[in-house]
Protein backbone atom coordinates (compact mmCIF):
# COMPACT_ATOMS: atom_id res chain seq x y z
CA UNK A 1 0.00 0.00 0.00
CA UNK A 2 1.37 3.55 -0.96
CA UNK A 3 1.84 5.96 2.32
CA UNK A 4 -0.20 8.90 2.50
CA UNK A 5 1.06 12.55 2.80
CA UNK A 6 -1.66 15.15 3.15
CA UNK A 7 -0.80 18.57 2.03
CA UNK A 8 -2.46 22.55 2.14
CA UNK A 9 -1.72 25.45 1.12
CA UNK A 10 -2.76 28.21 3.68
CA UNK A 11 -3.34 31.33 4.84
CA UNK A 12 -4.20 32.80 8.16
CA UNK A 13 -7.31 33.22 7.77
CA UNK A 14 -8.22 30.22 7.44
CA UNK A 15 -4.66 27.60 8.95
CA UNK A 16 -7.50 26.32 11.66
CA UNK A 17 -9.94 24.87 9.35
CA UNK A 18 -7.39 24.09 7.21
CA UNK A 19 -5.33 21.93 9.79
CA UNK A 20 -8.43 20.45 10.73
CA UNK A 21 -9.03 19.65 6.47
CA UNK A 22 -5.30 18.63 6.55
CA UNK A 23 -6.04 15.77 9.44
CA UNK A 24 -8.92 14.44 7.50
CA UNK A 25 -7.12 14.42 4.31
CA UNK A 26 -4.34 12.64 5.88
CA UNK A 27 -6.97 9.71 7.73
CA UNK A 28 -6.03 10.63 11.52
CA UNK A 29 -8.47 8.97 12.52
CA UNK A 30 -7.05 5.46 11.49
CA UNK A 31 -3.77 6.29 12.99
CA UNK A 32 -4.57 7.12 16.39
CA UNK A 33 -6.22 4.72 18.68
CA UNK A 34 -10.04 5.61 20.03
CA UNK A 35 -10.46 6.06 23.87
CA UNK A 36 -6.43 6.55 24.45
CA UNK A 37 -4.88 9.14 26.15
CA UNK A 38 -3.08 11.31 23.00
CA UNK A 39 0.35 12.84 23.79
CA UNK A 40 0.90 16.34 22.11
CA UNK A 41 4.46 16.94 21.45
CA UNK A 42 5.32 20.01 20.97
CA UNK A 43 8.61 20.58 19.42
CA UNK A 44 10.34 23.99 21.24
CA UNK A 45 13.75 24.38 19.58
CA UNK A 46 14.38 27.64 20.70
CA UNK A 47 13.05 28.92 23.75
CA UNK A 48 13.27 32.43 21.85
CA UNK A 49 9.76 33.20 19.22
CA UNK A 50 12.16 32.70 16.06
CA UNK A 51 9.98 32.03 12.76
CA UNK A 52 10.21 28.76 11.53
CA UNK A 53 12.49 26.59 14.66
CA UNK A 54 8.91 26.35 16.91
CA UNK A 55 5.48 24.86 16.54
CA UNK A 56 3.45 27.45 16.07
CA UNK A 57 0.70 28.48 18.26
CA UNK A 58 -1.93 27.96 15.46
CA UNK A 59 -0.59 24.04 14.75
CA UNK A 60 -0.99 23.46 18.14
CA UNK A 61 -4.49 25.38 18.59
CA UNK A 62 -5.36 23.58 15.06
CA UNK A 63 -4.68 19.76 15.91
CA UNK A 64 -6.01 20.09 19.45
CA UNK A 65 -9.61 21.75 18.08
CA UNK A 66 -9.45 18.67 15.67
CA UNK A 67 -8.64 15.95 18.25
CA UNK A 68 -11.22 17.41 20.40
CA UNK A 69 -14.23 17.56 17.68
CA UNK A 70 -13.06 13.70 16.97
CA UNK A 71 -13.86 12.85 20.61
CA UNK A 72 -10.18 12.81 21.34
CA UNK A 73 -10.62 14.18 24.72
CA UNK A 74 -8.27 12.89 27.12
CA UNK A 75 -5.26 15.44 25.56
CA UNK A 76 -1.47 16.18 27.45
CA UNK A 77 0.91 18.05 26.63
CA UNK A 78 4.82 16.72 27.21
CA UNK A 79 7.69 18.97 26.54
CA UNK A 80 11.07 18.16 27.25
CA UNK A 81 14.15 19.66 28.35
CA UNK A 82 17.36 20.56 26.13
CA UNK A 83 20.76 22.01 27.96
CA UNK A 84 20.28 24.93 25.76
CA UNK A 85 16.64 25.68 25.74
CA UNK A 86 14.39 26.28 28.55
CA UNK A 87 11.08 24.85 27.77
CA UNK A 88 8.77 27.41 29.96
CA UNK A 89 10.49 30.35 29.33
CA UNK A 90 10.03 28.75 25.06
CA UNK A 91 6.26 27.68 25.68
CA UNK A 92 5.28 31.37 26.87
CA UNK A 93 6.96 33.61 24.64
CA UNK A 94 5.44 31.00 21.24
CA UNK A 95 2.50 31.85 22.74
CA UNK A 96 1.69 27.84 23.97
CA UNK A 97 -0.16 29.36 26.99
CA UNK A 98 -3.10 30.66 25.90
CA UNK A 99 -3.53 27.91 23.62
CA UNK A 100 -3.69 25.45 26.54
CA UNK A 101 -5.38 27.36 28.68
CA UNK A 102 -7.89 27.77 26.42
CA UNK A 103 -8.80 24.14 25.72
CA UNK A 104 -7.86 23.03 29.32
CA UNK A 105 -4.88 20.79 28.39
CA UNK A 106 -2.62 19.81 30.96
CA UNK A 107 0.87 19.61 30.24
CA UNK A 108 3.61 17.77 31.76
CA UNK A 109 7.34 18.01 31.37
CA UNK A 110 9.59 14.99 30.99
CA UNK A 111 12.66 15.86 33.44
CA UNK A 112 10.49 16.27 36.42
CA UNK A 113 9.97 13.30 38.24
CA UNK A 114 7.35 14.24 39.84
CA UNK A 115 5.65 14.09 36.83
CA UNK A 116 7.11 11.31 34.73
CA UNK A 117 9.08 8.37 35.71
CA UNK A 118 11.85 6.87 33.48
CA UNK A 119 12.07 3.46 33.07
CA UNK A 120 14.14 0.45 31.45
CA UNK A 121 12.89 -0.38 28.38
CA UNK A 122 13.89 -3.68 26.08
CA UNK A 123 13.11 -3.15 22.63
CA UNK A 124 11.32 -6.13 20.83
CA UNK A 125 13.00 -5.13 17.36
CA UNK A 126 16.86 -4.80 16.46
CA UNK A 127 18.50 -1.67 17.41
CA UNK A 128 21.09 0.15 15.57
CA UNK A 129 22.89 1.80 17.90
CA UNK A 130 20.44 2.51 21.38
CA UNK A 131 21.93 -0.79 22.45
CA UNK A 132 25.81 0.28 22.25
CA UNK A 133 25.20 3.55 23.38
CA UNK A 134 23.18 2.45 26.97
CA UNK A 135 24.61 -0.72 27.75
CA UNK A 136 23.53 -0.47 30.90
CA UNK A 137 19.33 0.03 29.57
CA UNK A 138 17.38 2.06 27.00
CA UNK A 139 15.28 4.56 29.46
CA UNK A 140 12.05 5.61 27.98
CA UNK A 141 9.55 7.85 30.11
CA UNK A 142 6.71 5.11 31.30
CA UNK A 143 3.86 7.43 30.93
CA UNK A 144 4.64 7.32 27.06
CA UNK A 145 3.21 3.95 27.00
CA UNK A 146 -0.07 2.51 25.82
CA UNK A 147 -0.79 6.02 24.33
CA UNK A 148 -1.39 8.31 21.31
CA UNK A 149 1.32 10.60 20.18
CA UNK A 150 0.88 13.60 17.76
CA UNK A 151 3.94 14.53 16.78
CA UNK A 152 4.14 18.96 15.82
CA UNK A 153 7.36 19.68 13.74
CA UNK A 154 7.92 22.63 11.58
CA UNK A 155 9.49 22.55 8.11
CA UNK A 156 13.39 23.56 8.71
CA UNK A 157 16.78 22.34 8.12
CA UNK A 158 19.11 20.93 10.16
CA UNK A 159 23.15 21.14 10.85
CA UNK A 160 23.38 17.48 11.82
CA UNK A 161 20.75 15.73 9.82
CA UNK A 162 20.04 18.40 6.87
CA UNK A 163 16.23 18.22 7.69
CA UNK A 164 14.58 17.58 10.73
CA UNK A 165 10.97 17.06 11.26
CA UNK A 166 8.64 14.42 12.36
CA UNK A 167 10.97 11.60 13.48
CA UNK A 168 13.83 14.26 15.11
CA UNK A 169 11.02 15.10 17.26
CA UNK A 170 10.67 11.96 19.50
CA UNK A 171 14.20 12.76 20.19
CA UNK A 172 13.49 14.66 22.91
CA UNK A 173 10.78 13.24 24.02
CA UNK A 174 12.17 9.75 24.58
CA UNK A 175 15.42 10.02 25.60
CA UNK A 176 16.84 10.82 28.58
CA UNK A 177 18.96 14.18 28.97
CA UNK A 178 22.28 12.23 27.75
CA UNK A 179 21.00 12.33 24.67
CA UNK A 180 23.85 14.06 23.44
CA UNK A 181 25.54 11.20 23.58
CA UNK A 182 24.02 10.04 20.14
CA UNK A 183 25.05 12.74 18.19
CA UNK A 184 27.77 11.09 16.08
CA UNK A 185 24.99 8.22 15.33
CA UNK A 186 22.39 10.60 15.12
CA UNK A 187 20.58 8.98 11.66
CA UNK A 188 20.89 5.39 13.26
CA UNK A 189 19.43 6.86 16.78
CA UNK A 190 16.02 8.39 14.81
CA UNK A 191 15.45 5.21 13.53
CA UNK A 192 15.77 3.24 16.76
CA UNK A 193 13.53 5.58 18.30
CA UNK A 194 10.93 5.08 15.38
CA UNK A 195 11.31 1.29 16.07
CA UNK A 196 10.49 2.29 19.92
CA UNK A 197 7.38 4.04 19.10
CA UNK A 198 6.16 1.79 17.32
CA UNK A 199 6.39 -0.67 19.92
CA UNK A 200 4.71 1.18 22.54
CA UNK A 201 2.46 3.77 21.18
CA UNK A 202 -0.96 2.77 20.35
CA UNK A 203 -0.73 5.60 17.52
CA UNK A 204 1.61 7.64 16.27
CA UNK A 205 0.52 11.23 13.57
CA UNK A 206 2.29 14.50 12.34
CA UNK A 207 0.93 17.65 11.62
CA UNK A 208 4.21 19.87 9.81
CA UNK A 209 4.33 23.63 10.19
CA UNK A 210 5.82 25.07 6.73
CA UNK A 211 3.69 28.18 7.11
CA UNK A 212 7.16 29.95 7.88
CA UNK A 213 10.13 27.51 7.13
CA UNK A 214 13.74 27.38 8.44
CA UNK A 215 16.02 27.57 5.58
CA UNK A 216 20.26 27.44 6.57
CA UNK A 217 21.43 26.05 10.11
CA UNK A 218 18.88 24.96 11.99
CA UNK A 219 16.88 24.11 13.92
CA UNK A 220 17.73 27.92 15.68
CA UNK A 221 20.08 29.89 13.27
CA UNK A 222 18.07 29.63 10.10
CA UNK A 223 17.06 32.24 7.31
CA UNK A 224 12.77 32.57 7.64
CA UNK A 225 10.92 31.63 4.32
CA UNK A 226 7.35 32.28 3.86
CA UNK A 227 6.25 29.37 2.84
CA UNK A 228 2.29 29.29 3.81
CA UNK A 229 2.39 25.02 3.75
CA UNK A 230 0.92 22.71 6.18
CA UNK A 231 1.90 18.83 5.92
CA UNK A 232 0.46 15.88 7.69
CA UNK A 233 0.21 11.93 7.79
CA UNK A 234 0.01 8.63 9.88
CA UNK A 235 3.72 7.76 8.36
CA UNK A 236 6.14 9.83 9.89
CA UNK A 237 9.13 8.73 7.07
CA UNK A 238 6.78 9.86 4.41
CA UNK A 239 5.92 13.29 5.92
CA UNK A 240 9.86 13.84 6.39
CA UNK A 241 10.54 12.63 3.11
CA UNK A 242 8.36 14.72 1.22
CA UNK A 243 9.33 17.56 3.59
CA UNK A 244 13.16 16.89 2.20
CA UNK A 245 11.68 16.93 -1.13
CA UNK A 246 9.69 20.66 -0.93
CA UNK A 247 12.89 22.13 0.89
CA UNK A 248 15.42 21.17 -2.48
CA UNK A 249 17.10 17.59 -1.03
CA UNK A 250 16.82 14.03 -2.34
CA UNK A 251 15.08 12.27 0.42
CA UNK A 252 16.58 9.06 -0.14
CA UNK A 253 19.91 10.72 0.12
CA UNK A 254 19.57 11.64 3.95
CA UNK A 255 20.40 8.60 6.10
CA UNK A 256 17.76 8.39 8.51
CA UNK A 257 15.08 8.67 5.69
CA UNK A 258 16.84 6.04 3.77
CA UNK A 259 17.18 3.73 6.77
CA UNK A 260 13.75 3.86 8.35
CA UNK A 261 12.57 3.14 4.66
CA UNK A 262 15.05 0.65 3.76
CA UNK A 263 13.81 -0.91 7.67
CA UNK A 264 10.26 -1.16 6.67
CA UNK A 265 9.70 1.84 9.20
CA UNK A 266 7.91 4.01 6.71
CA UNK A 267 7.84 5.25 3.44
CA UNK A 268 10.72 7.34 2.48
CA UNK A 269 10.87 7.29 -1.54
CA UNK A 270 8.62 9.93 -2.88
CA UNK A 271 7.81 7.43 -5.82
CA UNK A 272 6.13 5.30 -3.04
CA UNK A 273 4.30 8.05 -1.26
CA UNK A 274 0.85 9.44 -2.58
CA UNK A 275 0.27 13.15 -2.13
CA UNK A 276 -3.25 14.51 -1.47
CA UNK A 277 -5.44 17.80 -1.11
CA UNK A 278 -2.66 20.31 -3.08
CA UNK A 279 -0.43 19.84 -5.23
CA UNK A 280 2.87 20.32 -4.50
CA UNK A 281 5.05 17.98 -7.15
CA UNK A 282 7.07 21.40 -8.15
CA UNK A 283 7.12 22.91 -4.97
CA UNK A 284 11.05 23.45 -4.48
CA UNK A 285 12.58 25.67 -2.19
CA UNK A 286 16.07 25.17 -2.60
CA UNK A 287 17.41 25.31 0.68
CA UNK A 288 20.60 24.52 2.08
CA UNK A 289 22.07 23.65 5.44
CA UNK A 290 25.53 25.76 5.15
CA UNK A 291 27.24 26.08 8.74
CA UNK A 292 27.54 27.74 11.74
CA UNK A 293 29.85 28.08 15.11
CA UNK A 294 27.86 25.42 16.92
CA UNK A 295 28.14 23.28 14.08
CA UNK A 296 31.89 23.61 13.16
CA UNK A 297 32.66 22.27 17.02
CA UNK A 298 30.36 19.35 16.43
CA UNK A 299 32.04 18.36 12.83
CA UNK A 300 35.15 18.30 14.68
CA UNK A 301 34.36 16.31 17.57
CA UNK A 302 31.31 14.26 16.33
CA UNK A 303 32.04 13.43 13.10
CA UNK A 304 35.66 14.72 12.49
CA UNK A 305 39.41 14.13 13.17
CA UNK A 306 38.28 14.49 16.88
CA UNK A 307 36.16 12.00 16.68
CA UNK A 308 38.33 9.18 18.75
CA UNK A 309 38.42 10.96 21.69
CA UNK A 310 34.29 12.77 21.71
CA UNK A 311 33.75 11.01 25.01
CA UNK A 312 36.05 12.56 26.85
CA UNK A 313 34.19 16.28 26.15
CA UNK A 314 30.73 14.72 26.01
CA UNK A 315 30.80 11.85 28.50
CA UNK A 316 32.51 13.89 31.24
CA UNK A 317 32.13 17.27 33.48
CA UNK A 318 33.99 18.86 29.90
CA UNK A 319 30.69 19.10 28.36
CA UNK A 320 29.46 21.93 30.62
CA UNK A 321 32.10 23.82 28.30
CA UNK A 322 30.61 23.35 25.12
CA UNK A 323 26.84 23.50 26.61
CA UNK A 324 28.06 27.02 28.18
CA UNK A 325 29.51 28.15 24.42
CA UNK A 326 26.47 27.45 23.18
CA UNK A 327 24.40 28.90 25.27
CA UNK A 328 26.27 32.09 24.55
CA UNK A 329 26.60 31.68 21.08
CA UNK A 330 22.57 31.34 20.23
CA UNK A 331 20.93 33.37 23.13
CA UNK A 332 23.58 36.15 23.24
CA UNK A 333 25.41 36.73 20.00
CA UNK A 334 23.40 35.43 17.33
CA UNK A 335 19.76 35.96 18.82
CA UNK A 336 20.69 39.51 19.68
CA UNK A 337 22.19 40.15 16.53
CA UNK A 338 20.35 38.47 13.90
CA UNK A 339 17.73 36.39 15.37
CA UNK A 340 15.62 39.80 17.22
CA UNK A 341 15.96 41.38 14.01
CA UNK A 342 14.44 38.43 11.56
CA UNK A 343 11.89 38.55 14.17
CA UNK A 344 10.67 41.56 14.54
CA UNK A 345 10.39 41.89 10.65
CA UNK A 346 8.51 38.38 10.90
CA UNK A 347 6.11 40.26 13.57
CA UNK A 348 5.05 42.69 10.70
CA UNK A 349 4.25 39.60 8.16
CA UNK A 350 0.94 37.72 7.97
CA UNK A 351 2.14 34.90 9.96
CA UNK A 352 4.10 37.37 12.71
CA UNK A 353 0.21 39.47 13.48
CA UNK A 354 -1.88 35.72 13.64
CA UNK A 355 1.02 34.83 16.35
CA UNK A 356 0.48 38.15 18.02
CA UNK A 357 -3.22 37.76 18.45
CA UNK A 358 -2.14 34.72 20.59
CA UNK A 359 -1.61 36.93 23.36
CA UNK A 360 0.95 37.51 25.99
CA UNK A 361 3.50 40.34 25.85
CA UNK A 362 6.75 39.90 23.95
CA UNK A 363 8.31 40.88 27.26
CA UNK A 364 11.93 39.21 27.82
CA UNK A 365 11.91 38.24 23.67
Amino acid sequence: MRAKVAALRTEPCRVLDDIHRLMELADFKEYLAPGRTTILKTNISWHFPFPGANTTPWQLEGVIRTLLEAGYDDLVAVENDTVVTDPFKGERLNRFVPVFRKYKVPVLYNFRDEDIRWVTYEPKGPMLVLHKIYPKGIKIPDYFVGKNIVHMPTLKCHIYTTTTGAMKNAFGGLLNTKRHYTHSVIHETLVDLLRIQKEIHTGIFAVMDGTTAGDGPGPRTMRPVEVDLLLASGDQVSVDAVAAKVMGFDPMSIRYIRLAHEAGLGVGDPREIEVVGDDISEMNLGFSVGDNMASRVGDLLWFGPLRSIQKLFFHTPLVYIFVLGSFVYHDHIWWPTKGRRYFRRFLSSKWGRLFGSYGLSPRGT
